[in-house]
């Protein structure tokens, strides 16, 4: 049900979607816009690349938490906790803070293809079911080095998981799971294209590299 609550939660989630952790914490402790470096994109996985462990650990937790802290909003929306009203208005406002850190306000609408905000909403959703990718995208990650391919195989997965693992009932949580999955591979074009072409390249997410001008586009 659409009620004023629900409308100001569903802005809440979209203003915390927003906090742009990577542009902030670039700007504010090394003094650059990691727009302009890297991948060009405001994610954890650029600000590794870029700047290194130390300002990438704090950017993945914070997005993480964006998607999470968000989801769990539904508790002030909705009285029934487990209904499929309930679950509806977590996926809302779970996604809200998706559309708020990819287009995020507080950063000119430039902002990351956001897995890290992903994982923290299915996290909060299906956490048995997030852990499940989580190892699987950690597996493809050290088999490959590649974070797009192991982002999309971890997505591609998560409807699998959902339906065929955890045999949810819920057609809002099905549906979605599959809309996961088609985002991924939307926002990973690129990525695909240059894996396709073996010019993709690979992660190196605990050294830090020198700072340099945006040359390729990466995953995240």
């Amino acid at each position: 049900m659409l009620t004023t609550t629900n409308i100001l939660l569903l802005f809440g989630a979209y203003l915390l979607g927003s906090i742009p952790s990577a542009v902030w914490i670039g700007k504010y402790f090394y003094k650059i816009d990691v727009r302009e470096y890297g991948s060009g994109n405001a994610g954890a996985t650029n600000v590794f690349r870029v700047l290194g462990k130390k300002a990438g650990i704090p950017v993945l937790l914070i997005d993480v938490l964006k998607g999470f802290v968000a989801v769990s909003l539904a508790y002030l929306g909705h009285d029934t906790v487990g209904s499929y009203q309930y679950i509806n208005l977590q996926l809302v406002l779970g996604i809200a803070s998706l559309v708020g850190h990819i287009f995020p306000i507080f950063a000119s609408f430039r902002g990351g293809k956001g897995i890290a905000t992903l994982l923290g909403i299915i996290l909060a959703i299906l956490p048995y079911a997030a852990f499940i990718s989580m190892g699987i995208f950690i597996v493809v990650l050290l088999i490959s080095s590649y974070v797009s391919l192991s982002s999309m195989t971890a997505a591609l997965s998560f409807p699998i998981i959902v339906i065929l693992i955890f045999k949810t009932t819920s057609p809002s949580l099905i549906i979605f799971s599959i809309l996961i999955a088609i985002m991924v591979l939307i926002t990973h074009q690129k990525n695909i294209e240059r894996l396709l072409r073996r010019e993709e390249s690979k992660a190196n997410l605990i050294k830090k590299k020198s700072v340099k001008p945006t040359e390729t586009k990466e995953s995240e």
